[in-house]
């Protein structure tokens, strides 16, 4: 498995872009879903304003616009096609993407070098493409993206886990200060990685005469 840094310069018009030009900033994008041509993400701005949710409500690519705590926001608006070329390309995004005024920063794993050049075609589609450090990516080193960690974390220690559980998963949602569906999403995500990888390992060990 592989990993590379993908800086896009959008030609295509883009309310984020255009939301952190207004604005003179920059910010992290988390996706929470893709789906027929919508994507679903929360972006977190440390400053709480009410522009921002202004600005997000009269822009026509936005469907929905939500103030889920002081400093995290959700939204879902139209796509504007990277995420889908790194979904159509078997790829996934390891981290938050960067959204500057005048680019993207994406951090995305793949398997095989032929999707990262499929991936960068469909991203010279949408504008102008450099790509950044690309490296090998050990995923026994880190199986999980950071926010997937962060939330099996919180869910091990508050006792989620446990029975009978210490913590729902309404109160897990709201430690984490994300909501429900999303809390829930990652834990199931989490736990059929680590699963997963269990079971390998476990029929690695028995091809190995293991006990």
């Amino acid at each position: 498995m592989f990993q590379a840094e993908i800086h896009l310069q959008q030609e295509k018009s883009c309310v984020l872009s255009d939301f952190a030009e207004y604005f003179d900033t920059s910010f992290d994008v988390d996706i929470e879903e893709l789906h027929d041509h919508r994507v679903t993400f929360t972006i977190r701005m440390e400053e709480p304003c009410e522009e921002y949710i202004e600005f997000f409500e009269d822009a026509e690519q936005v469907d929905h616009i939500e103030r889920l705590d002081e400093a995290n926001y959700l939204i879902t608006k139209t796509s504007c096609g990277a995420y889908s070329a790194v979904d159509r390309n078997h790829g996934v995004l390891r981290r938050q993407s960067h959204v500057f005024a005048d680019r993207r920063v994406y951090t995305v794993l793949f398997f095989r070098r032929e999707d990262l050049r499929a991936m960068i075609d469909d991203f010279n589609q949408i504008g102008t493409v450099t790509l950044g450090k690309l490296t090998e990516f050990e995923e026994s080193k880190s199986m999980l993206t950071d926010r997937q960690l962060e939330v099996v974390t919180c869910a091990l220690e508050e006792g989620y886990f446990e029975w009978p559980r210490g913590i729902s998963s309404e109160e897990l949602a709201d430690e984490l200060g994300i909501n429900r569906t999303t809390a829930l999403e990652h834990l199931r995500k989490a736990q059929s990685k680590l699963l997963t990888s269990a079971i390998k390992e476990n029929n690695h060990l028995k091809g190995h005469g293991e006990p």
